[in-house]
């Protein structure tokens, strides 16, 4: 997904910030909690969903009940994951289940896992060939079929799965001839763009469009994915100067439109097409996709962000606003690796700007945040750990963040300068469950049943089509209808495991209440425990 490149243009943006202030840590100023209580004069209602119940509760926004906290998971030149070529199927799956172990304690719920790097597979594919980055040979056979196994681990965790796939990009080499023989670079030529060194589809080609929506179409037919994810590449970036050799494909189907209009059309057509497909064959998979930062600067459109940084819409062709009012994406998730203060690319400016893109829409926004940074010594702002944890603090005042996705998942491991620990101190404090997307169907489970405790463990019986269940304890024992509203009280969200009663480990006093849970986090009303 970046493979260094993010670092190349912050560095092209060539701008030397001196004596910026930059904020640090979390926000003094925010109210200490307080309790839980009905808004003057509203009425109860006898509706069975959670929602429903806490509607007109007073919440605390350091306690989102309802946050995504992702990881990308990158598998391209092995950044992430395998750590290398030719691994062991057990050594691949033990590097794999440590990552997720440490997402889990740093209590993300969700994973963007990299399973088309450049028209190669991390699955069993008749489309495709299987990914060099498995066994080092394009097309090699591993002896297994990585992709489940990788969902199942991760739900086995309650962590969502988005499946991601870089669309246009179809080999790392620009020597064709190396790739397999049924590589569709090699049965369809005339599909590709030799640009720099790399094979690209060209965009501009409908039977490209089409062969990358039956690819995808094919992973959420057989896979049991929850999302689909592109990253930020479209058409190539900016590089040594070398123009897209995509004037035969221009001329065919350009249709007297400005070159650049009709690139920005062909990347828009492919995510209304891919859009359509997946939730065509399953309504809930989500579909979103992880821009460049920068759509477009004032400097070139008066409605753009006060930056002066590469613009995604007219260097890659890469049009997220259009996205944004099209409806053709569930979620949007901009990679805003620059911190606060930077000049030509101000976080401070640029999180508020995607905040009023997606408002008054029903499109999410989750914030990509820069983990591979913290740490690197060429920006002041990233030598002090409480530069990261400072973009959290400040997306509280914007509703329309619902989540944060950190590139990458090496640095789970890593924790740089304890960053992550300062996260969890002091922003995931409590696990969270995803943010609803209404659109996409789904309901809440019926409650749990004979709901009890016995010694030390809580148990229930099981909700049919629940995937997991909230566990909330409230110390006071004090069980009023504002207690699930947000996340101050909610102790785990628990995957639903085989056999009729499911448990959960409980110390402490208080009183606990169970909530069933729908794969899309439709949650049920809350059922006491019994002593």
């Amino acid at each position: 997904m970046r493979t260094g490149r993010p670092l190349l243009v912050a560095a092209a943006l060539a701008v030397v910030t001196t004596g910026a202030a930059y904020a640090f840590g979390p926000d003094a100023q925010v109210t200490k909690p307080t309790a839980l209580k009905r808004a003057p004069g509203a009425t109860t209602t006898s509706e069975t969903t959670a929602a429903s119940q806490t509607a007109s509760c007073t919440t605390d926004a350091r306690y989102p009940k309802r946050q995504l906290r992702g990881v990308w998971i990158a598998t391209v030149k092995n950044i992430d994951w395998p750590s290398r070529t030719g691994l062991s199927a057990a050594k691949q799956q033990a590097e794999y289940v440590r990552i997720l172990d440490n997402a889990v304690k740093r209590r993300l719920n969700a994973v963007f896992v990299q399973v088309r790097p450049a028209s190669d597979a991390f699955y069993k594919s008749s489309m495709e060939p299987w990914s060099k980055f498995l066994t080092g040979t394009a097309g090699k056979d591993p002896g297994w079929d990585p992709l489940p196994f990788l969902v199942a681990e991760a739900h086995k965790r309650g962590l969502e799965f988005h499946a991601w796939f870089n669309p246009y990009r179809a080999a790392y080499d620009g020597d064709v001839s190396k790739l397999p023989a049924d590589h569709p670079a090699r049965v369809h030529p005339e599909w590709i763009v030799k640009h720099e060194g790399l094979v690209y589809y060209n965009p501009g080609l409908p039977a490209v469009r089409d062969h990358v929506t039956s690819v995808i179409t094919d992973v959420v037919k057989r896979y049991d994915v929850d999302g689909v994810h592109f990253d930020d590449y479209f058409y190539p970036y900016p590089g040594g100067g070398a123009q897209f050799a995509d004037g035969a494909a221009f001329k065919k189907y350009g249709k007297g439109e400005k070159l650049a209009d009709w690139r920005r059309a062909n990347v828009d057509k492919l995510i209304a097409q891919v859009d359509k497909a997946v939730h065509g064959t399953k309504q809930h998979v989500k579909f979103g996709i992880s821009p460049f930062g920068i759509w477009r600067n004032k400097s070139e459109d008066p409605t753009g962000s006060a930056t002066a940084g590469m613009s995604a819409y007219d260097s890659i062709y890469a049009d997220a606003r259009h996205w944004i009012r099209k409806g053709t994406v569930d979620y949007v998730a901009p990679q805003l690796y620059w911190p606060s203060g930077f000049k030509a690319a101000d976080y401070d400016v640029l999180m508020p700007w995607w905040a009023k893109e997606v408002k008054g829409t029903d499109v999410h926004l989750y914030i990509g945040q820069a983990l591979y940074r913290v740490g690197s010594t060429d920006t002041p702002a990233w030598t002090r750990p409480g530069e990261l944890p400072s973009h959290l603090t400040k997306n509280r005042k914007h509703k329309q963040v619902k989540g944060d996705v950190y590139f990458n998942a090496k640095q789970l491991l890593t924790n740089p300068l304890g960053v992550l620990d300062l996260i969890v101190k002091n922003h995931y404090s409590h696990p969270a469950l995803l943010p609803l997307m209404k659109d996409l169907g789904g309901r809440a489970p019926a409650q749990p049943a004979e709901v009890r405790i016995q010694g030390t463990a809580l148990s229930w019986k099981g909700s049919p089509g629940a995937a997991s269940y909230a566990v909330y304890q409230i110390p006071s024992g004090k069980v009023g209808e504002c207690a699930t509203a947000d996340a101050r009280n909610l102790v785990a969200v628990v995957p639903a495991a085989g056999g009729d009663r499911q448990s959960f480990p409980v110390s402490g006093g208080g009183a606990y209440l169970v909530s069933s849970l729908d794969r899309l986090h439709n949650e049920s009303a809350p059922a006491k425990a019994a002593p």
